[in-house]
């Protein structure tokens, strides 16, 4: 295997990382400025608080986008496991 191809593969596993990682982490971050804003207005400091909406809204991405998610991990596995020859050999 040549450092190239290592390289190209490394880059398509991190592109797919992105891709599914990406947006939990975006709704995480939203969810967490806008709850962070109105404990700040009300003067409520509660960390159970943040916690849970970020979960509920975790929760609603995946119901959402979950199924998407795991074809697009499949599909790259799967694409992945074909390339294995013509890598190795």
């Amino acid at each position: 295997m040549s450092p190239e191809t290592a390289l190209t593969e490394l880059s398509r596993g991190l592109e797919l990382a992105l891709l599914v990682g990406g947006p939990l982490l975006l709704v995480v971050l939203v969810v967490g400025v806008v709850v962070g804003l109105l404990q700040a207005a009300t003067q409520v400091n509660e960390p159970t608080v943040a916690f849970v909406a970020k979960a509920v809204a975790m929760v609603a991405v995946l119901a959402m986008l979950g199924s998407t998610l795991v074809i697009t991990m499949v599909e790259f596995t799967v694409a992945l496991f074909q390339r294995i020859p013509s890598v190795v050999g």
